[in-house]
């Protein structure tokens, strides 16, 4: 599970991160599972979480489990640094959504990298809400960019509305993939949506969490 390491919403004087119930959802669906998990991002050690998502009407069971979670906590307060992992020890990655990832992780070159050789071997690779951004600057072996002709889903420009930020966000992501050649399919605001293309597999928004997770799960089965 690799998160945002950026914390800063713009120049809007407010903070952003991950968004907590996006990895705590995903998080117990692969512990449950009996998944090896392993956190990391751009700069190691604790990532920040977007303080809304900590916000009371922002929680859910997953996300006060992980308030009793000491393990889990201590986990994520220790992530290793993006650039240390390499994608051959692993059968898939995820990457939780949040602002954070529309400032960093879609330009991280070792994101790039993780995301290129992950789909080279044939990994699941998997996004929800904002996370696809990660995709936008992926190239394919031939130079192709990663999401041309290939569907999914991701946080709509309507739902950037809804939340009165879409003059506030670097760029609307909806927008962005479908610049670079994908098929994006969205469900109504808020509503859960999982979009699978092969062992590409993402999630709309923070209720689609837990959804884009179990289907992870599934195709690392199949």
């Amino acid at each position: 599970m690799i998160l945002t390491s950026h914390a800063e919403l713009g120049d809007s004087g407010h903070k952003t991160g991950f968004w907590l119930e996006e990895f705590a959802a995903p998080y117990y669906v692969f512990k449950d599972a009996g998944a090896d998990i392993t956190l990391a991002s751009p700069a190691g050690g604790q990532p920040p979480i977007d303080p809304n998502s900590e916000n009371d009407d922002a929680q859910t069971e997953d996300t006060r489990r992980f308030a009793a979670d000491e393990k889990a906590k201590e986990a994520l307060s220790a992530t290793h640094k993006l650039a240390d992992i390499a994608i051959d020890s692993f059968d898939a990655v995820f990457f939780p959504g949040g602002h954070g990832p529309l400032y960093d992780l879609y330009a991280d070159t070792d994101s790039q990298a993780l995301i290129k050789s992950a789909a080279a071997q044939g990994k699941v690779v998997s996004a929800v809400c904002h996370a696809p951004a990660v995709f936008l600057k992926v190239k394919t072996a031939q130079g192709e960019p990663f999401l041309k002709g290939r569907k999914l889903t991701a946080f709509s420009n309507s739902e950037e509305e809804a939340v009165g930020l879409t003059e506030t966000v670097p760029y609307l992501l909806e927008d962005e993939l479908q610049k670079q050649g994908a098929s994006y399919h969205r469900a109504g605001d808020w509503a859960s949506n999982v979009v699978i293309d092969g062992k590409l597999i993402t999630g709309q928004n923070p209720a689609s969490s837990a959804a884009t997770a179990e289907a992870v799960v599934a195709a690392l089965r199949s």
